[in-house]
């Protein structure tokens, strides 16, 4: 067993050298599941922006390109194509948000929710093109002026109206998403404010069938959009409403203790029924909501702070999270009473085993980001002597269930440094400033960094220079995982 190793430096202390039978990259078991998460994400990012020509080329397939013979026609054709490109990535980021498996298990949620705020600007800058481009060919084409051609459409036209709507909605949501904003408002009013994507969505979709022969009956068209908004919200319905739902009536999660961990600091332990289902998600994060009176309508994302414990073979047992008082939603949770009914979604991201690529593994955590390094510690495979684990803290009572980690460790054979001390002035910001000064780094804590995977778990701004530190020090970004949570 490696021997265990509590420093705040690792001054005087010698690294293990590598084994001899350690088997090298080649011979790595988690190389080829590596291979086919990265396959899926191509092939997933091929088939997003092929679904964006494809609407392009189907519209030009039943005659579009005709409009383009006379200048009013051109701008009207232009206006068409940017409205087909933006509600197809609308539909998209519609997807993005929906908690698919097969997406959340290539890209994990935090980069799908990534892509989708990306996809925001565009699809709203194109739909508010594809809105003043048909009013200029339209106007152009009947002798009026685009606001005049707008006006008319609003009063004249069958649910035109809604389409205005529609971008009324979509303008509100994209504002509010960005960051600025959101800092001004309290996440639940954001929330509710983005849920307004799918009344944009619903009343976009009208006049896109009702007006004019764009998707006349019998076109490929029609057909193809049809098809890909029945998909859309068949999947958001199923993964957002319908699953959530299922699991919380599997599992019957009933609050049964509150357990102080740290000042602000408690676990919260829950029993339920299958909680098999919910093993093995190592720092796999979970979507909470505790049914009592002003918690139940207010989403917590956690992970497990350790696998669930089985009273029986049915997998009837306990599990726990571990929650920090961050703000006022975290706050009542430690108030929470024995005997609440909790409703539970996911598990989701890739914070686990699945983003394995290396055969050794790297363990960071600072504060209360080292709960979800306890389950994952607890879980994921490796022998003794391939593991590593880092935990942060301005003492030793942020060093949250340290005394679990260590027995684990100790009967893992995993080597441990705690890194205790006020931060560092000069060098990497993430060690104490007595490492820092040492002239430490990541790597000097950790052999062969280059053929490990890098857990790291905690604060934001903490953890971009962790990640900062690990690539300088030749970490490739498959070896890197980092669940974020500001989304």
């Amino acid at each position: 067993m490696t021997p265990l190793l509590q420093s705040a430096v690792p001054a005087g202390t010698r690294r293990p050298p590598g084994r001899p039978d350690s088997p090298r990259y080649g011979q790595d078991p988690f190389r080829a599941q590596s291979r086919r998460r990265l396959l899926r994400t191509d092939l997933l990012t091929v088939l997003a922006w092929s679904s964006v020509a494809g609407a392009v080329a189907l519209w030009l397939a039943d005659g579009g390109a005709s409009g383009f013979s006379t200048l009013a026609g051109s701008f009207t054709a232009v206006g068409i194509v940017a409205g087909l490109a933006g509600m197809d990535l609308v539909l998209l980021m519609l997807l993005l948000a929906a908690r698919i498996p097969l997406i959340d298990a290539a890209v994990g949620h935090d980069r799908a929710l990534e892509f989708h705020r990306k996809l925001g600007k565009p699809a709203l800058y194109l739909l508010l093109a594809h809105g003043v481009l048909i009013a200029v060919g339209y106007g152009m084409a009947e002798g009026l002026d685009p606001v005049s051609e707008a006006v008319a459409l609003w009063a004249l036209v069958p649910d035109m109206w809604l389409a205005f709507v529609s971008i009324a909605l979509f303008i509100a949501v994209v504002v509010t998403s960005l960051v600025a904003v959101r800092r001004r408002f309290p996440y639940e009013f954001w929330y509710a404010v983005h849920l307004l994507t799918y009344a944009a969505v619903l009343t976009s979709i009208p006049h896109q069938f009702s007006v004019g022969g764009l998707f006349a009956e019998g076109t490929w068209q029609r057909w193809y959009w049809l098809a890909i908004c029945i998909a859309t919200g068949t999947a958001l319905v199923h993964y957002r409403v319908l699953e959530p739902v299922v699991a919380t009536f599997r599992h019957q999660l009933t609050v049964s203790r509150v357990v102080p961990v740290a000042p602000g600091v408690v676990s919260i332990e829950m029993t339920g029924l299958h909680l098999a289902d919910l093993a093995g998600s190592g720092g796999r994060f979970f979507i909470w909501r505790f049914l009592a009176p002003g918690l139940w309508w207010h989403p917590h994302p956690f992970s497990l702070s350790a696998e669930p414990i089985r009273f029986d073979p049915a997998g009837n047992g306990m599990l726990r999270i571990t929650v920090r008082n961050l703000g006022r939603g975290s706050k009542q949770l430690a108030a929470v009473k024995p005997g609440t009914k909790v409703a539970v979604e996911g598990p989701y991201g890739l914070f686990s085993t699945a983003a394995r690529s290396r055969k050794r593994v790297v363990m960071i955590g600072a504060g209360i980001g080292i709960t979800p390094l306890r389950a994952l510690l607890e879980h994921t495979p490796f022998e003794p002597g391939d593991a590593t684990v880092l935990l942060r803290g301005h003492s030793g009572s942020e060093l949250y269930l340290g005394d679990e980690i260590l027995e684990l460790c100790q009967g893992r054979g995993a080597t441990l440094f705690h890194l205790v001390g006020p931060r560092a002035a000069g060098g990497p910001a993430w060690l104490p400033e007595e490492a820092a000064c040492a002239g430490h780094r990541l790597e000097s804590y950790v052999q062969d960094l280059a053929d490990s995977d890098i857990y790291i778990c905690g604060p934001a701004n903490w953890a971009r220079v962790v990640l900062d530190d690990a690539r300088a020090a030749g970490a490739k970004e498959e070896q890197l995982h980092y669940e974020r949570f500001d989304w």
